[in-house]
């Protein structure tokens, strides 16, 4: 019996504290600071949403419950401590569970699907491609009240005109009658519904496609994919085509050409590269990109034109990746042929900003050192990897780190 009990009690401490916990969390999710001057920066922002057409009792009523949220803050202004490698992206995006889910969805909402394809061109393991990718398929639209994200972002001085605009067009959005203000939830950011819209994007391009007069993109799976579908066709999805493909490279393949530059598909097919099963490239009038993130011993993909579509959605060619490689495995393919590398490092900000001021230092300028692995530093890389007779893929290898003096093996 004594130890019945004492398990009995452990068992409710846990329970006490794990409750706790939560309620640590979920307050410091809505924990507000309402300044003097946030209040009259909240006026300001009504006055401007009623200058730019918004009805004044819709302003009057959405801004009785706007609060400074200082988690919206705390976000926007936490840096991840370390890059994320394209292994560990795309195999937490990429799973057999989401895969298989998405092959479940497409069967089930197949009708609704297949019409967006018709109406927009765009094919149907892509619409659910993003709508996995964005919400897990819905499961979570993110819990801040959008109105309240918004301005405490628009009332901050780092992107203070950019949120604005996406405040005011919350505030049309909400008095065209599409949802009503507290039931507005989304991300940090005010990214909204199934398939993540920031208000502008929802102005411009959210349509009612089920008829009931209203651009619901919560709660009408119709009007969400249907909007998504016509977003991506404003800005040029190709019908004609897919994404891109995983294609093999020829041996003493110069990784040079793979820094963005597009070549028509023949010019690459003369060079040796085929697809991923050593198949020849198609004959297609068409042009591509190469592009191989993670260097020479991972992966390397021929990017088309519907690539930079999805990249209009994100700028991330990992996010285009997974969503063109996640489309393929809801209709059917198979996981990749040469998957990334798991071994590869996660270069901290401070490592990327001690690579790059050695680049700087070396005669390969990488632009002001600000810790963040993009272009102008991957194309200093190259220039330094083709200088010291390596292979000139711009990936920050532990060899490149080494003999920079930035990575330790650690």
């Amino acid at each position: 019996m004594p130890d019945l009990i004492s398990r009995t009690a452990i068992r409710r401490t846990l329970v006490a504290i794990s409750l706790s916990t939560l309620a640590l969390v979920a307050r410091a999710e809505t924990e507000t600071t309402n300044t003097p001057a946030f209040e009259q920066c909240k006026q300001a922002l009504g006055e401007k949403a009623v200058a730019a057409g918004v009805r004044e009792s819709t302003v009057q009523s959405v801004m009785a419950g706007v609060v400074h949220l200082d988690r919206v803050i705390e976000l926007d202004r936490r840096q991840p401590e370390f890059t994320t490698t394209f292994a560990d992206y795309l195999n937490r995006r990429v799973n057999d569970a989401r895969v298989g889910k998405g092959r479940e969805l497409l069967a089930e909402h197949r009708k609704l699907l297949d019409r967006v394809t018709a109406e927009t061109g765009v094919p149907a393991p892509y619409l659910a491609a993003f709508w996995g990718l964005e919400t897990n398929y819905g499961s979570y639209f993110g819990k801040m009240q959008v109105p309240s994200a918004l301005a405490t972002l628009a009332c901050d001085a780092r992107r203070s005109s950019f949120f604005t605009e996406q405040w005011i067009a919350a505030l049309r959005i909400i008095d065209e009658g599409a949802i009503p203000a507290d039931q507005m939830e989304g991300s940090w950011a005010g990214a909204m519904g199934h398939v993540q819209f920031m208000p502008t994007v929802f102005l411009k391009h959210a349509v009612d496609a089920d008829g009931d007069g209203r651009r619901d993109l919560w709660n009408s799976l119709p009007d969400a994919m249907m909007s998504a579908g016509r977003f991506l066709e404003s800005m040029g999805w190709d019908g004609d085509y897919r994404w891109g493909r995983e294609v093999l490279l020829p041996d003493n393949f110069d990784f040079s050409l793979a820094d963005g530059r597009r070549l028509p598909l023949a010019d690459w097919r003369k060079m040796g590269i085929t697809d991923a099963f050593g198949n020849r490239l198609a004959n297609e009038p068409i042009e591509a990109a190469l592009i191989v993130p993670s260097g020479h011993q991972g992966p390397a993909f021929l990017v088309y034109s519907n690539f930079r579509v999805i990249m209009g959605w994100n700028r991330s060619e990992f996010y285009a990746i997974a969503v063109g490689h996640l489309a393929d495995r809801i209709a059917g393919a198979g996981k990749l042929q040469n998957p990334p590398p798991e071994d590869q490092p996660a270069l901290s900000r401070n490592q990327v900003l001690e690579l790059q001021q050695a680049l700087n230092d070396k005669g390969y300028p990488s632009g002001e050192p600000d810790g963040i692995l993009g272009s102008n530093t991957r194309k200093a890389i190259r220039a330094y990897q083709k200088a010291e007779g390596l292979v000139a893929d711009g990936f920050p290898s532990e060899q490149v780190l080494a003999a920079l003096g930035v990575y330790s093996g650690s």
